[in-house]
């Protein structure tokens, strides 16, 4: 019975805090996407309208050999309606690109000032004098940068494309082209925001050495933790890069070390940002040019995106990061000056 009401009691204590990440950092994580989205549909819709407006709708289109003229896209065959789809999929994706950018830059500073500012501001004593502990504190944290952020993103930049796709359907609808029978019918347009939320598992095990390294930092530095942040990750890889050239230079040979800290610089300060494994080598979408003719096939990025998790380099860099969230807590637990 105690295990069950302490169970309950950590929960709620959990929901609060992150209540409480969410309501201290609305503004970059709630209120920018939705200006941003407000912008894309204002934009990208606005100026489509226009034009169809202003100039019209083609009398034809042409979609994988096929001829769409005036009328519904439901007489194509079903590979084409299947290959329009995966283009609105894709349209989604692109239409919600920007958003994904600001989620990097948003949970990048998050995490950087997430120790850093309640050290300074001296809030920390306030906090301390709470039934919370520091675990408790640092994982709501790395939950809010990892789960909370993107979840709120993937909503908004969902709303938006859709918003988007009703705005240019119905401009279509208008002059004689009906493409809701088509797209808004297909099952794999449907499925591509839970597919972006299937992902987020691989986004939680790329990010966590930069949420990681980020908290760190935060809450060591007594002042300008961007520049211990970036700054020594990257003056370490320039000081092994001068090394492995001398190196090489000498003796024709390269510092395999050179390489591993490259990638582990890449990883503590890009791991925020979504899809930053398929730049790290053996990781790379293998059939995405085959399948661009035909359309954004989302659910074969979901497949790749859990293929990098094969690798050992994505959970050595997880381990780290959990390595570094501890080191965070036992900080956080004797450093509380301002």
């Amino acid at each position: 019975m105690n295990t069950i009401a302490s169970g309950h009691t950590h929960a709620s204590t959990m929901k609060w805090l992150l209540k409480r990440e969410f309501w201290e950092n609305k503004g970059s994580m709630f209120w920018a996407p939705i200006v941003v989205a407000a912008l894309l549909v204002l934009l990208i819709g606005g100026a489509i309208v226009y034009g169809v407006t202003m100039h019209g709708a083609p009398a034809y289109v042409s979609i994988n050999g096929h001829t769409v003229s005036h009328g519904a896209l439901s007489a194509l065959p079903v590979d084409t309606r299947t290959m329009v789809a995966n283009m609105a999929g894709g349209m989604v994706l692109a239409a919600a690109a920007p958003l994904f950018i600001m989620l990097a830059f948003s949970v990048f500073f998050y995490c950087l000032g997430a120790l850093y500012e309640e050290r300074r501001d001296r809030s920390i004593l306030f906090w301390k004098s709470l039934p919370v502990s520091d675990g408790q504190t640092v994982l709501s944290k790395a939950v809010t940068a990892m789960l909370v952020a993107p979840v709120i993103t993937i909503v908004l930049a969902t709303l938006a494309s859709f918003v988007l796709l009703f705005v240019i359907g119905t401009a279509l609808s208008l002059h004689g082209i009906n493409v809701f029978s088509a797209v808004l019918a297909s099952p794999d347009l449907l499925l591509t925001p839970l597919r972006l939320a299937a992902v987020l598992p691989v986004y939680v095990v790329w990010a966590l050495p930069t949420v990681g390294w980020l908290m760190l930092v935060s809450g060591w530095a007594k002042s300008k933790p961007f520049l211990w942040a970036v700054g020594v990750p990257v003056v370490v890889n320039v000081v092994m890069r001068s090394i492995n050239a001398g190196l090489e230079t000498m003796t024709g040979q390269s510092l395999l070390l050179a390489h591993y800290v490259s990638d582990l610089v890449a990883r503590i300060l890009g791991g925020v940002v979504p899809g930053i494994w398929f730049t790290f080598p053996g990781h790379q979408p293998t059939n995405l040019q085959s399948t661009a003719a035909h359309g954004f096939d989302v659910g074969s990025l979901v497949t790749q995106s859990y293929l990098s998790l094969a690798g050992l380099d994505a959970w050595v860099g997880a381990l780290l990061g959990v390595g570094m969230l501890v080191a965070a807590v036992r900080l956080r637990r004797w450093r509380d000056e301002g």
